[in-house]
């Protein structure tokens, strides 16, 4: 058992006492024991929780009824009544069982990882959206648990119009709970629908989204590209609620610019299934910018973890570009030499100093031009006034001036060509596909 020591909190503001619990299983790859603890003493601190001690154990099997061995339980159960904790925070999921067994024996309450983390997303989330998913995770991780949770409510009791008759208070609570339950599936498909037509109308932008894992990095980002002020601070999850920013500046064409809610490693799966619809932004956008950081003592299983939550998500396959933030943490220069050969197209940066950021807008525009299609168009003298009108569909990327009108070079979003095919009022050509350009309809 390790203890835990700091700068004492003032009695007013005194964060509540926790015990955290780590275990390394047989054949567990990813996050380290040591490394997921240190995440999970973020998150209970994020959490306001005071981590007052450390318990760990190497398992070769889970105990069905208490998850931990006899011995551990017992050492576990002196640092609680040495340390009065207001609660013991697991590093794993708990089953309902487990739970209730270890709230008996300890005499306080017992939770895990995912209970924890939907505690932070209650605490910030903001708008109706995230509010309505948020309490949607809770109530469905909860329902299971309502005996472990709230032993107490077990007794009988009568109600006309309340329970059925001999209906316990728990199978009263499992009814309301479900009927919330559905009420609040209901009102995120509503929700849905309105984010869908606000989404049509912003259709024919180029939509990139950040997304990472949390505090890697990405609000600082989405500052020093759209000035947007997010919220940027040193702690976990410090932004929940997606914003969107329209951006011209610097760019040659106008993006639309999101800035997603942290994924991390162990996210509890109903709070990824109730995030889907805020989580749009990343499956709707043209190009994912992967955010990484590249101080991170675990970079790499922070990667695998991103990756494999973004395929659970639909977007594993989506056009995007590596970015390696926090550079200016380096001082070993051969780590990030050695990472640049790793990773030849990504790009490195620091948001704190603002270097390499002419560089990702150099990145996403040469990845946007790659989504273009090339188009050839002659236009003679008396239509030149269409010019103005094409560049509002197409970029330009060459005019030859010849004795009988202009011959223009285009790049063409592909949601762009119908627009561009009725200024036109022409049939055009991929460039190279005909042995000449084929003229304007209107040509004479």
């Amino acid at each position: 058992m390790k203890l835990k020591s700091g700068t004492p909190i003032p009695s007013q503001s005194r964060a509540r006492g926790a015990i955290l619990v780590g275990v390394q299983l047989p054949g567990a790859k990813g996050y380290p024991m040591d490394l997921s603890l240190e995440e999970l003493d973020g998150l209970a601190t994020t959490g306001n929780y005071s981590p007052v001690a450390t318990v760990t154990q190497k398992l070769d099997t889970i105990y069905p009824k208490t998850f931990l061995g006899k011995g551990k339980i017992e050492e576990l159960r002196e640092a609680v009544d040495l340390h009065q904790p207001d609660a013991v925070i697991f590093d794993e999921n708990l089953s309902p069982g487990q739970n209730r067994n270890l709230e008996k024996i300890f005499g306080c309450r017992v939770f895990d990882r995912s209970w924890l983390i939907l505690e932070i997303f209650n605490d910030h989330a903001r708008t109706r959206e995230a509010k309505t998913q948020v309490e949607l995770a809770r109530l469905k991780y909860a329902l299971p648990r309502l005996t472990g949770m709230w032993g107490h409510l077990s007794r009988q009791r009568g109600g006309i119009g309340m329970r059925d008759v001999g209906e316990t208070q728990i199978q009263l609570d499992r009814r309301l709970i479900r009927n919330e339950i559905y009420k609040l599936e209901k009102k995120l498909k509503l929700l849905d629908k309105e984010k869908i037509t606000q989404r049509k109308g912003r259709s024919r932008l180029y939509q990139v989204a950040l997304v990472g894992y949390t505090n890697v990095g990405k609000s600082s980002l989405m500052n020093l590209l759209t000035e947007a002020e997010t919220l940027v601070e040193n702690k976990l999850f410090a932004t929940l609620d997606p914003t969107t920013r329209r951006v011209k500046k610097n760019f040659p064409f106008p993006i639309l610019l999101s800035d997603t809610v942290g994924l991390i490693n162990k996210l509890p799966h109903d709070l990824v299934a109730s995030f889907k619809s805020t989580l749009d932004e990343a499956r709707e956008a043209d190009l994912l910018i992967k955010v990484n950081d590249l101080s991170h003592p675990n970079l790499k299983n922070q990667m695998v973890a991103t990756d494999k939550l973004l395929s659970e998500l639909g977007v594993a396959d989506s056009d995007s570009i590596a970015v390696f933030n926090k550079i200016d943490a380096i001082e070993d220069s051969s780590i990030l030499e050695d990472m640049q050969r790793q990773h030849p197209d990504a790009v490195f940066l620091s948001c704190k100093e603002g270097e390499g950021i002419d560089d990702l807008r150099a990145a996403v525009v040469r990845s946007y031009e790659k989504s273009l299609t090339a188009l050839r168009v002659e236009l003679n003298h008396a239509q030149s006034g269409l010019l103005h009108a094409i560049q509002k569909h197409a970029m330009v990327v060459n005019s030859d001036y010849h004795a009988d009108g202009v011959t223009l070079d285009l790049k063409v979003d592909p949601r762009e060509r119908k627009k561009l095919d009725r200024v036109l009022n022409a049939s055009v050509t991929l460039a190279g596909e005909a042995p000449g350009p084929v003229k304007n309809r209107n040509h004479r």
